[in-house]
């Protein structure tokens, strides 16, 4: 038996047009890649008139097209070149015009050095963060140290021209060098032990940590942590005068004083000698003054202490008749003082008699006496006319009670089952309990027959 059979239809296609295709998958590119860096080789730079860059980001098998817009190119410290090594940061798109995948670079740095400038920026922030920087912490210089110690390397023009700094500032200060490594990847160790060794021994009064310029990899070992701590446990106060005045490294931060250079350093921690001369000068001439002044002055009351000196036993005749005078005086200040004051008592002792404060007590207490008395009566008269008041009120009250009406043979009837108090008849039963309250005592009754009215 044959079954018609019905015709297949074909799905509806979905035609994409090139734009669309470019346009949906540089949104699905933009959308599954976040801003993220890439380390490769710069080949084929170009540069435009428009002052766009692009360029082709590769390494040992590979590469992807890149491009790097005017505005952004402007910010570079180090403009690009063919063959450099870099780290960019960038967002991945697609160029829906040719369909291709492409870099927008967003930021450009060496990928040696920008390694570093991380690990640089890390550690500053983890150990600004502790306190290691802080500015409570920093001591101040010696103005006039005993001895000034030197942590750098025993060879090099460092140390020719902090030396120099120093014995041309003031020679007379002795110098105790400390020789270490400035350079190099086990640097940072000896230059920590160096110092530690110095704040243990305390043979200086102040430490210079110095070293010449170079790229951010030649000084490396002054950023090192080790370094850092050691700079601030130290006991002594010590001045960072590593690399030239744009270089800046960790043990910038971290010790007592910044600076610029190393011959600025040796400026910082030694006084100038001819201002210090000249100041020894100052107070050599203010004391010779102050001598001769004083001296002069010493003479003069001398001269005058000569004038003044007699004979001991005129100078006793002398004070013997000014006891005399001072002893007559004595009396008759007193006598004069004595008879004031009885005078005074007396004038005093006659205003008091006027002012005496009996009679008035007595007439306060006589008054006193009379308002008892007033008080009583009236308190009197009052509880008097309460207690009628009561017993009027009590009358009243007791005419009112129902009690009273229960007294001239009336009776309360309520229902037992519900305690309510019954005015008609209809509101019970025959055969209910019921309870009536006469004037003295209850009765429990039960209805045997009901009439209405």
């Amino acid at each position: 038996m044959e079954q018609a059979t019905l015709p297949l239809t074909a799905p509806p296609r979905q035609i994409y047009t090139v734009s669309r295709l470019n346009r949906e998958a540089r949104a699905l590119l933009e959308g599954s890649f976040p801003p993220l860096w890439v380390e490769g080789e710069i080949s084929n730079l170009a540069r435009p008139s428009s002052g766009h860059l692009y360029f082709c980001l590769k390494d040992a098998t590979t590469q992807v097209r890149c491009a790097l817009f005017r505005t952004q190119s402007r910010l570079l410290n180090v403009p690009p070149r063919d063959g450099m090594h870099v780290l960019v940061r960038a967002r991945v798109t697609l160029y829906e015009g040719r369909g291709e995948y492409q870099l927008i670079v967003e930021h450009i740095e060496e990928a040696g050095e920008g390694m570093l400038r991380r690990a640089f920026e890390a550690l500053k922030a983890r150990l600004a963060q502790e306190g290691l920087f802080d500015a409570a912490r920093k001591r101040p210089l010696p103005r006039l140290p005993k001895r000034i110690g030197l942590v750098t390397s025993p060879t090099g023009a460092v140390l020719h021209d902090i030396v120099k700094t120093l014995r041309r500032r003031f020679p007379a200060i002795p110098i105790l060098l400390y020789p270490v490594p400035v350079q190099g990847k086990a640097a940072a160790t000896p230059i920590a032990e160096a110092i530690r060794l110095a704040s243990t021994r305390r043979d200086c009064d102040v430490l210079i940590l110095a070293r010449g310029g170079g790229s951010l990899e030649d000084l490396w070992a002054f950023n090192e942590e080790i370094v850092a701590r050691a700079l601030v446990d130290c006991s002594i106060p010590v001045v960072s005068g590593v690399g030239h005045e744009t270089d800046f490294t960790i043990a910038d931060l971290a010790a007592d004083m910044r600076a610029p250079t190393p011959t600025a350093a040796a400026e910082l921690v030694s006084p100038d000698q001819n201002e210090w001369l000249h100041r020894f000068s100052q107070h050599e001439a203010h004391l010779i003054r102050r001598m001769r002044d004083m001296l002069r002055a010493r003479a003069q009351h001398i001269d005058w202490l000569a004038a003044r000196v007699m004979h001991p036993r005129a100078r006793l005749e002398h004070l013997r008749q000014r006891l005399d005078t001072l002893a007559h005086r004595l009396l008759l200040g007193q006598s004069r003082r004595l008879h004031g004051a009885h005078r005074t008592l007396h004038v005093l002792c006659t205003r008091l008699e006027r002012r005496s404060p009996l009679a008035r007590v007595r007439a306060c207490r006589q008054d006193s006496r009379h308002l008892y008395e007033r008080c009583t009566q009236a308190i009197a008269r009052r509880l008097d006319d309460a207690r009628k008041q009561v017993r009027h009120m009590a009358h009243t009250l007791h005419a009112l009670s129902p009690l009273a009406t229960l007294d001239r043979g009336y009776a309360i009837v309520r229902d037992e089952a519900t305690g309510a108090i019954l005015r008609d008849a209809r509101a019970v039963t025959v055969g209910e309990s019921i309870e009536t309250r006469l004037a003295r005592g209850r009765l429990k009754c039960v209805v045997k027959e009901r009439f209405e009215k």
